[in-house]
């Protein structure tokens, strides 16, 4: 019988008294129900996921059996104690969770000595972690790439591995969590070789089938705990829909205050009342823009409050990284933009508030941020201030949406076979291939082997596979599916190295003549040398900020599944899609009003990944009243809104999807439609799209009538990454056309949000 909401239960006997000891002298007497019964399954060597609520008590359900395990001395093999991995999404993350652990186990000596290694990590430290560390806090980044090819400097380590902790795991989904399936895998096959078994204990966020997902993610039974047991403070949740300005956009389209102005309005007033807020923000650029202007604004109040505001985000020196986490632990900080680097777990007790600006992409994000406030229980305030984008213009007119929906399912796809090849390659240099590892990489691995053999990454002796190349099988792939090595971003009057760029988006943010803001300071960039992969950049103050335009064309290589809808046709496949960047825009800070665009000569990129899309006939044209003028706009409003829309059904961001409309598309010889998945081999998202697609069309057709303009904005049909500058668009044509094709709807589809 599951436990009554809000009850206590006892620590399982064999918790350690020592332990329980250390766990009461932090204030906590007895244990939640959920933090209890973790323990009681993985002390029984089951791998568990538990999905409970922010500030639920995650971290202290898997310690008290961690801590207990490597205070057993149990000895392995080689004498050496039990040992234990954590695994953190964000370097932030696992810095802030040996603090905690430090404190907690502060009691128990030098029992337990946990040690991060990371990237961070200085070259001298790392062998004494490696020897001594027994809680090891690191990143699926440092695991891929550092530990397991290194695994027999790490040997002793892992023969007496007990438990790996994956934190946040909600948070390895589409390409990067497919990635992190089989770095998991590469783990547990050379732990195997060891002797050692280790129990997997998974703390997620609240989740959809959060045991499915755990399971997908370890290739493990798990057992799932979703009941949280803990209290909980009020929340008052706010929807913020920044006013209509005087100003026009494109082809005259009204332009709403940006919500980065609505925030940075709100952080400021939050910290002159002296509300210790984050102020959540989707983009570096957001959130370093979001700081200046509050802190400009404390100053007109009080010259001592612009130093109490910052900014946190990714592609920060390490170094700027640890000040900012301390400052904002010890409440030296009353506000901070940053981006999601800090929305996974990080202690941030005591705050009063949280601005989140824009949708982040899924509800469980959502719910994770709104949740960092509130921490030690007392009442909090949560803020969503919506972007003019038709997702977060429908959330506000339709908060049930919201607030009466589940959390999504956590897409992800380890057999997709860009993301599975390369690792069968690392771990062939691991250790070599044997026929019974393919069940353990999943069904596809068999298939694949004849394919790695005549590209002459692997040669079969005997009965293994080998790797026969001299660079390191690890540097195949980047699994954050990001490509490439990181665009440095370097001052060139000093030559400093301000921060990093992944490739993939150096197109679109460190172009020539792309504004970079760092730590309150504004750069234009001069060069963008793809070549040495720098951006060379120099301070500057220029009264506008850039918006790259890309263009993009798309062939079908395969149709895998097509459903008719009436005349129309659903289908599913894969794509090739060509994408360049070709200009940017520039925008007046705070009102977004376009000031000029300005053309670009960067390489085009070629993309093979999965799409979802639809067709018409003429004669569903004809019933829906679109002529042959309007249908290009028509069709390019339906593409705009449904990719602004798809977020709402996958755990996905609008960026990492994109979509082309085409009147008379070759290889369909009709007006198409496609929304695709951003990552080679796709992503899982347009897979999504298509099972969902009655439902996820509907919600569009509805956005955009719904929308109070005329003949289309940002808020409903206007995308800001569009290569054709939004032209053209037919609002009323695609309300229409979008009727029409989902007259067409099989019976029994999904319809719900």
């Amino acid at each position: 019988m599951p436990p009554r909401i809000g009850s206590h239960a006892d620590w399982p006997e064999q918790i350690r008294p020592e332990v329980i000891a250390a766990i009461r002298s932090a204030g906590i007497e007895r244990p939640w129900a959920h933090q209890a019964r973790t323990s009681e399954h993985a002390l029984r060597g089951e791998s568990v996921v538990v999905a409970t609520g922010t500030a639920s008590g995650k971290s202290l359900a898997y310690l008290a059996p961690v801590l207990s395990t490597l205070l057993d001395g149990s000895e392995a093999p080689n004498g050496r104690g039990a040992t234990a991995l954590y695994l953190a999404p964000t370097k932030a993350l696992a810095a802030d969770q040996r603090r905690a652990v430090r404190e907690l186990a502060a009691p128990l000596g030098t029992a337990v000595r946990p040690a991060v290694y990371d990237g961070d990590t200085p070259v001298e430290e790392r062998e004494w972690v490696r020897q001594y560390g027994n809680y090891v806090l690191t990143n699926p980044d440092m695991l891929h790439s550092g530990i397991l090819p290194s695994h027999p400097r790490w040997s002793s380590f892992l023969r007496a591995l007990r438990y790996v902790v994956i934190d946040e795991c909600h948070s390895y989904r589409g390409v990067f969590g497919s990635h992190v399936a089989q770095v998991i895998r590469r783990l547990r096959r050379i732990c195997a070789r060891y002797g050692s078994e280790p129990v997997f204990l998974l703390a997620s966020a609240t989740a959809a089938e959060p045991g499915q997902a755990a399971t997908r993610l370890t290739g493990l039974p798990v057992v799932e705990i979703t009941e949280d047991t803990s209290p909980r403070g009020e929340v008052v949740f706010a929807l913020w829909e920044p006013p209509l300005t005087e100003l026009h956009g494109e082809q005259g389209a009204p332009v709403r205050r940006t919500a980065t102005a609505e925030t940075a309005d709100l952080l400021t007033d939050l910290a002159v009342q002296g509300v210790r807020t984050v102020a959540f923000v989707r983009s570096r650029r957001g959130a370093e823009l979001i700081a200046l202007i509050a802190q400009e604004r404390l100053a007109e109040v009080d010259r001592s409050l612009p130093g109490r505001v910052a900014a946190y985000r990714g592609g920060y020196l390490p170094e700027e990284r640890r000040a900012l986490e301390r400052a904002l632990h010890s409440g030296e900080l009353l506000g901070l933009a940053a981006t999601t680097a800090l929305e996974l777990g990080v202690d941030v007790s005591g705050l009063d508030a949280v601005v989140i600006a824009g949708y982040p992409g899924t509800r469980a994000s959502l719910w994770q941020q709104a949740g960092r406030a509130g921490r030690s229980g007392q009442g909090a305030l949560a803020v969503l201030v919506a972007r003019d984008d038709p997702l977060d213009t429908y959330l506000v007119h339709h908060p049930e949406a919201l607030f009466d929906q589940p959390v999504e399912s956590t897409v992800l796809d380890p057999d997709n076979p860009y993301v599975l090849t390369p690792h069968l390659c690392a771990a062939a240099a691991e250790i070599p291939l044997t026929a019974s590892d393919f069940p353990l990489f999943g069904p596809a691995a068999d298939g694949l082997m004849p394919q790695l053999e005549a590209a002459g990454l692997l040669r079969r002796r005997a009965k293994a596979w080998h790797w026969t190349r001299r660079e390191r099988a690890a540097d195949l792939t980047d699994i954050r599916g990001q490509g490439g090595s990181p665009v440095q971003i370097v001052e060139t009057g000093t030559g400093r190295l301000l921060g990093t760029v992944d490739a993939a988006a150096a197109h679109m943010t460190v172009h020539d003549g792309a504004v970079h803001l760092h730590q309150g300071r504004t750069y234009l960039v001069r060069q963008l040398d793809l070549a040495d992969d720098v951006a060379l950049v120099e301070e500057a103050a220029p009264p506008y900020s850039t918006t790259a335009r890309d263009t993009t064309a798309i062939s079908i290589l395969d149709t895998e599944t097509e459903i008719p809808w009436g005349d129309a046709r659903l289908c599913f496949g894969s794509v090739e899609v060509t994408n360049q960047v070709v200009s940017f825009l520039r925008r007046k800070l705070i009102t977004g009003e376009v000031l000029g665009e300005t053309k670009l000569d960067l390489p085009p990129r070629t993309l093979r990944t999965r799409a979802v899309w639809w067709t018409v006939t003429e004669d569903q044209l004809d019933a829906a009243r679109v002529n042959p003028e309007q249908l290009g706009g028509a069709l390019h409003a339906a593409e705009h809104a449904s990719i602004g829309m798809l977020p709402l059904f996958a755990t996905c961001d609008r960026w990492d999807i994109g979509g082309v409309s085409v009147p008379l598309h070759p290889d369909t010889l009709l007006p198409t439609v496609f929304v695709y998945d951003g990552h080679p081999g796709g992503a899982g998202f347009a897979e999504r799209a298509f099972h969902t697609a009655a439902a996820w069309l509907g919600a569009t057709r509805e956005a955009i009538a719904s929308c109070e303009c005329e003949a289309g904005c940002p808020s409903c049909i206007q995308s800001p990454k569009c290569g054709n500058g939004n032209d053209p668009l037919h609002k009323r044509g695609a309300i229409r056309l979008l009727g029409e094709l989902l007259r067409g709807v099989p019976q029994g589809a999904q319809q719900r949000v």
